[in-house]
This record gives C-alpha cells, structure tokens and sequence, in this order.
C-alpha cells in the first residue's frame, strides 16, 4: 500500500523505467541498420562492377567497330579497283553504316550505364535522413 501512496496518479508507472529500456533498444538496434546499410552497399557494389563490367566490353566492342569499318573502306576502295558492273560503292557504304551504327549503339549503352557507378540506391538511403529534414525548405523554394 506504501507504494500506491507514492506514486502519483497521473504519472505512468512505466514511464520512469521505459526510457533506459527505449535507449538500450535504440542501441541494440544501432547494429542491424549498420549492417542493412552494409548489405545495401555490398550489393550495389556487386551491380556496379558487372555494369563497369559491361561497359569495358562494349567499349572494346565500339572499338572493334570503329576499325572494322575502318578496315572495310579500304577493302571496299581495293574491290572497286577489281569488281566490274555492281555498284560497290553503295555496298561499302552500307557495310561503314552497320558497323557505324553498331558502334553508336555500344557507346549509347555504356551511358546508359555510367549512372550505376555512382550507387544511387546508397546515396538516397544514406542521406534519407537529410532529405527528410531539409524538404521543407526545398518546398518552399520550389514553391
């Protein structure tokens, strides 16, 4: 009954020995956030080197496009010396075309890429916090 008498009735009873518990979840919670964002950064990394990955190749690819046509010009001039009747210079310019087309498209695909290197997913959970607290002001100026 001494107890009862002591505690003040609109005061939690709980809310004394709540707050040291809410500090030791906030701590014993501190490892698993750092090891999500770990994960988080791990696999990302793991997606930016197969895109850094992708773009070496169709860099080599572009490459060996670019000469490829290089080679089939002069092909395509030697021939037109020999070949009789056809109008060669037309096939030369189709073949320069392709490669040259495919050559575009290899470097298109590698910018396409280039943004994955930067880790986007990390960054906006990284700075999620930050973002949250600056929005207002972001607002007000964009408004």
């Amino acid at each position: 009954m001494v107890d009862d008498a002591s505690t003040p009735p609109d005061a939690a009873p709980d809310a004394v020995e709540s707050l040291p518990q809410a500090f030791g979840a906030l701590f014993a919670d501190l490892p698993g956030l750092l090891t999500d964002r770990v994960h988080l950064l791990a696999l990302e990394l793991r997606r930016a080197s197969s895109a850094l990955g992708q773009m070496v190749a169709l860099g080599l690819l572009a490459a060996i496009l670019f000469a490829t046509a290089w080679i089939t010009l002069w092909v395509g001039l030697a021939a037109a010396f020999l070949a009789v009747g056809l109008a060669w210079p037309w096939v030369v310019l189709l073949v320069m075309f392709v490669n040259l087309s495919a050559a575009v498209w290899a470097l298109l695909r590698v910018k396409a890429l280039a943004p994955l290197l930067a880790l986007p997913a990390t960054l906006r959970r990284m700075t999620a916090s930050d973002a949250l607290g600056r929005q207002p002001e972001d607002d007000s100026r964009h408004g």
